[in-house]
């Protein structure tokens, strides 16, 4: 089977690697030999001595040899499971002689076990033959005790186990028993004693109708035992292989064969009933003792017989849940409801930590007033006690009479493990065959020892005796069966508010880790976090989710308020006679808002009960614990509901706004508004369901809406709005084809209505209260990244401006030298080329500028609103600034106000965006100064335009020249000032040629192109009512004010005209 190496070349040229890789696991193999090697001697010892062995009196001594002999029983199997045993021991061989020269001295008795072992279960029937009788009598003590913990719930239910309430009389007595430590003692460990022990000695069946009693009833109650972690044995395939291999057992076959059938049949049944049963009786156990702690003293023994019992069911289900893939009862091996039982648990463990001063104020006096006593008779009363016995034990006794309530109140820490080895090796001597005080004929000593073990395990082991009876570290091995289970209570309603359970028991398997496997470390470390991670992400989701189920439905509530929707309502109020004569066939009558909240049964639950319910339970779970600690990781429930409800508000946030590219429709501000306030209240109400920073999610959120992306990179409220009023068709660019008009009047564009195009409301988007509910929406961020985008937008546009002032740059100085020669200048006006241009661009500036100026007002509206603390000082410091104040220092204080709103002389964003465009500073301002040459002389133009009248229903043009004032005003003061220039000089000089311009109109002749000759005269008016450099002092000695009055007059008298219906 291991031949000697030949033709190993490939071994030869890496043996180095293969040595270091494989030496680990020889090794392994190794280690495994030398246990079997101190096995066989301690067996052959015990055997030799002929020892007395009961789980009930020497239990310490008992369960170490039955630990021993299923530990060694399971490490054979294992091996004979190692597949590659034989070519990884086979390598390292190899490799080793080729680097030493010589065999590990190990090989040859390694590869005979090897090969000793094919069958396991055979060689250890054999090598178990001698050690037969005192296997039996080991698991023989177990009869009594199997046979009462392995019973039927319905039994439980008969003797009322654990419960407190049923025997209210004996409340304050001591709970107590002659098997102490066997009362809380793992059934799941006694079946694989039996199972395995009997499984080895095979001949015991067959010698004693109680040893097959025993060995039948562990057979019925599982399908699998487990060997090691998730390693289990199908006990009953495996059973009857050994069994029909062997001669004379045929009856043992069929034993086995009725024994499967019956458990399958019912084995899940009976477990089902026996959680069931628990979940009721931890429940009351659990509510009694935490409202009354103190009996947690006398009634100790309860909590860790309840612990042990749901420890021993929950593994039960998580191993078969594993190993019984194919049944045709899958519901055996399914629990929506072991999420309570494991609640409960921790309930349990947790009330026990923190009521440990409790336990230990009494079972100290306990221990020093009652046990010491005891023991002290028990020895008195012993019909021959040897000296060195008599020492231990009356050791034992003077320890537990020394204690006192003064040392729990000092808090001074107990340390009974030297006296619970001295009992270990007390058991020891007094179990053999000859011994002085033999312990089989003095069970008493055994009891009272049992019982004082247990109590001062209280003292100073509290939380090893909690792992002892609640360890459930070995489901890290089963992580597919936890994850089913916990997807199984997420999907029940009633166990939603002990979903937590899950992620705690993820803080066991730190338990898992062991001291000589550091390598498995990160491993156990990285299932652990990740189980724990995934329970709680999927409880934060379905929070979260429902959380924002409940929004929406808040959302739809608060939509029904929305003025829009009143207008049926008033229609029918006016219609009220007519609506009497509609025919039956009429729409139903819409339901009013508030119906939803009328309900003539309040059995009727409504989707927002149902959603309130859920989110309570989850809350329940979520806020159960503030943190807990998995492998020295604190995680805190909350944060992860925080993270999600964070990222899911943000997204519905965005869903509000309702935006489609593909039809260019978005939600008016202030409908997104009123649902943003519908689902912020309805998360600030969270904080009585859980513990959570609602503030601080809402302002992250909210903070991520003023920005271009949020925090995962997709687009905001900030974005969308201002790709759909800057760059789209939906706005500004219709305002620049007419269809779509600056009405000051109205504070707000309104649309042109034309035949055969969609009815589109201006109005609804850019009025006062959408305004403001947009600066609420994207803040001052939001604002000022809309504003950027409008600037970069007029920046384009004074770029094209000064490529065609340098189109027509020597027309424009000679008309600017000439600006006092009429004549002259309108000589040279015909010269010039792109005129319409020009105005065309300067009104798309202006119209620019005044939605900005418009979004402006509303920020400032609403940073007064909130922070009126902080706008009276700017305000004032915006007051200060003089025309003498440095320009640097004047720019810095209009960049403050303009963030907040407040509108400057100089437009700091403008002076940004027009600054450093790359040519010289006196042919820029050269080129700024004929801009406004360019601008003036082109002013009669508009003239001619039919649309160029003013409208004073809407204080405006039809074709929004009245723009042209804001954008000459603030272009100019932006592109002077960049200059370091005097604005008010220019802008006079502007005045005067536009003023001359305009005065050449009355001499015309060509009636056409003076037409709306009154209407453009306007616009001088505008300017000086837009800048506050110019006055209409300026204005009388340039434009006589008799012809503005005349102008006024006579647009008032044809609009009125206009409005008279011809007959």
């Amino acid at each position: 089977m291991f031949p000697h190496p030949q033709h190993l070349g490939p071994v030869h040229k890496d043996k180095g690697d293969i040595a270091r890789a494989l030496g680990p696991f020889y090794h392994s193999f190794v280690d495994v030999l030398e246990f079997r090697d101190h096995v066989y001697e301690l067996l052959n010892t015990i055997d030799a001595s002929q020892c007395f062995f009961d789980i009930n009196v020497n239990y310490d001594f008992t369960k170490s040899y039955l630990d021993l002999v299923v530990t060694y029983v399971s490490l054979v199997l294992l091996l004979a499971r190692t597949e590659d045993r034989r070519v990884l021991i086979g390598m390292y061989h190899c490799a080793h002689e080729m680097i030493h020269g010589t065999s590990d001295p190990s090989f040859a008795r390694l590869g005979q076990m090897v090969l000793e072992y094919d069958h396991p279960l055979k060689k250890l029937a054999e090598e178990f033959g001698p050690h037969t009788k005192a296997v039996t009598s080991a698991l023989l003590s177990l009869h009594f005790l199997f046979a009462r913990r392995n019973q039927a719930a319905e039994q439980w239910r008969s003797d009322q186990l654990l419960s407190l309430l049923s025997t209210a009389g004996t409340m304050l007595s001591p709970a107590s028993s002659d098997t102490m430590a066997c009362e809380y003692l793992s059934l799941e460990v006694m079946e694989r004693w039996i199972i395995l022990g009997f499984l080895v000695c095979p001949g015991a069946l067959a010698a004693s109708p109680q040893c097959l009693e025993l060995w039948r009833l562990a057979l019925q109650g599982s399908l699998h035992v487990t060997l090691v972690r998730d390693e289990a044995l199908a006990v009953h395939k495996v059973t009857e292989e050994l069994l029909g291999a062997l001669k004379g057992y045929g009856k043992r076959v069929a034993d086995v064969k009725e024994c499967k059938e019956h458990a399958v049949a019912h084995s899940g049944a009976l477990h089902r009933g026996r959680r069931t049963y628990l979940r009721g009786a931890l429940r009351e156990l659990e509510a009694l003792l935490a409202d009354q702690p103190g009996l947690l003293g006398p009634k100790a023994l309860f909590v860790f017989m309840a612990l042990a019992f749901c420890r021993d069911e929950v593994s039960w289900l998580a191993r078969h849940a594993e190993h019984v893939t194919k049944t045709k009862t899958p519901e055996d091996f399914t629990d929506s409801h072991v999420a309570e039982l494991l609640f409960l648990m921790e309930q349990l463990r947790a009330l026990v930590r923190r009521q440990a001063g409790v336990l230990q104020r009494y079972h100290v006096q306990y221990l020093a007033r009652f046990d010491a006593l005891v023991l002290s008779e028990v020895i008195q009363n012993l019909s021959v006690c040897p000296e060195e016995e008599s020492i231990i034990l009356s050791s034992f006794v003077s320890s537990l009479s020394a204690l006192s309530l003064k040392q729990v109140d000092d808090k001074e820490p107990f340390d009974f493990a030297p006296l619970r080895l001295d009992w270990f090796r007390l058991q020891a001597y007094t179990s053999v065959a000859k011994a002085s005080l033999p312990l089989s004929t003095n069970p008493d000593v055994g009891r009272v020892m049992n019982l004082i073990v247990f109590h001062t395990k209280l003292l100073d082991s509290l939380e090893d005796l909690l792992a002892e009876a609640s360890d459930l570290s070995d489901l890290c091995f089963y992580p597919r069966p936890v994850e089913k289970m916990f997807m199984a209570t997420m999907e029940e309603p009633s166990m939603l508010r002990y979903s937590i359970a899950f992620p705690l028991l993820c803080s066991h398997f730190s338990r898992c880790n062991h001291a000589m496997c550091p390598e498995e470390y990160p491993h156990l470390k990285a299932t652990a976090l990740g189980l724990c991670n995934k329970f709680l992400e999927e409880m934060a989701r379905q929070a979260s989710a429902c959380v924002m189920d409940a929004c929406a439905e808040q959302h739809n509530l608060s939509e029904q308020l929305l003025p829009k929707h009143c207008a049926s309502t008033v229609s029918k109020a006016r219609n009220k006679k007519a609506s009497k004569q509609l025919s039956k066939k009429a729409e139903p009558e819409r339901d009013k808002p508030g119906a939803e909240s009328q309900r003539k049964d309040r059995t009727l639950t409504t989707n927002m009960d149902k959603l309130h319910l859920t989110l309570a339970e989850l809350s329940l779970s979520l806020n159960h614990v503030p943190n807990f600690t998995v492998f020295e990781h604190t995680l805190t429930p909350a944060e992860y509901l925080s993270s999600h409800l964070e990222t899911r508000f943000t997204k519905a946030i965005v869903a509000m706004a309702g935006y489609s590219q593909a039809t260019q429709e978005v939600a008016r501000p202030s409908e997104v508004l009123a649902g943003l306030s519908a689902y912020v209240t309805f998360i600030q109400s969270l904080g009585q369901f859980v513990g959570l920073d609602t503030g601080r999610i809402i302002r992250n959120v909210l903070l991520q809406q003023t920005q271009p992306r949020d925090a995962a990179g997709e687009q905001t409220l900030t974005t969308i709005y201002t790709n759909w009023w800057v760059y789209l068709e939906a706005l500004l660019r219709q305002a620049s084809t007419g269809a779509i008009v600056l009405a000051p009047a109205l504070q707000a564009f309104a649309t042109v209505p034309r035949e055969g195009e969609p009815a589109f409301s201006a109005a609804e988007f850019s009025d006062v209260s959408e305004m403001r509910a947009l600066a609420e929406l994207i803040g001052p961020y939001g604002m000022k990244f809309l504003s950027d985008n409008l600037m970069w937008h007029v920046g384009s546009q004074v770029g094209e401006l000064k490529k065609l002032v340098n189109e027509n740059m020597d027309t424009l100085v000679q008309l600017r030298a000439n600006s006092y020669k009429p004549e002259q200048m309108a000589a040279l006006l015909p010269r010039l080329s792109s005129a319409d241009n020009v105005l065309k661009r300067m009104t798309i500036i202006g119209e620019i500028l005044s939605f900005r100026a418009m979004a402006q007002q509303g920020l400032r509206e609403v940073f007064s609103h909130h922070c009126p603390f902080l706008m009276g000082p700017i305000e004032c410091l915006t007051d200060v600034v003089t025309p003498d104040t440095d320009i640097q220092v004047t720019l810095s204080i209009f960049e403050l106000a303009s963030a907040a709103g407040i509108p400057c002389d100089i437009d700091p964003a403008l002076v940004n965006v027009l600054a450093g465009d790359g040519s010289s500073p006196e042919e820029d301002y050269k080129v700024a100064c004929l801009l406004l040459v360019f601008v003036a002389v082109s002013l009669p133009l508009l003239a001619s335009d039919p649309a160029s009248i003013y409208n004073t229903e809407m204080d405006g043009y039809n074709n929004n020249i009245h723009c042209l004032a804001k954008a000459i005003i603030h272009v100019s003061a932006a592109l002077f000032t960049i200059h370091n220039k005097n604005i008010e000089t220019h802008l006079k000089e502007f005045l005067l040629l536009a003023s001359v311009s305009l005065l050449q109109l009355g001499q015309e002749t060509d009636k056409q192109r003076a037409r709306n000759r009154d209407s453009v005269s306007l616009l001088l008016q505008l300017l000086v009512a837009e800048s506050s450099f110019l006055t209409v002092d300026m204005l009388e000695t340039c434009f006589p004010y008799v012809l503005l009055r005349n102008a006024y007059r006579e647009v008032c008298r044809e609009n009125l005209l206009s409005r008279i219906p011809s007959h």
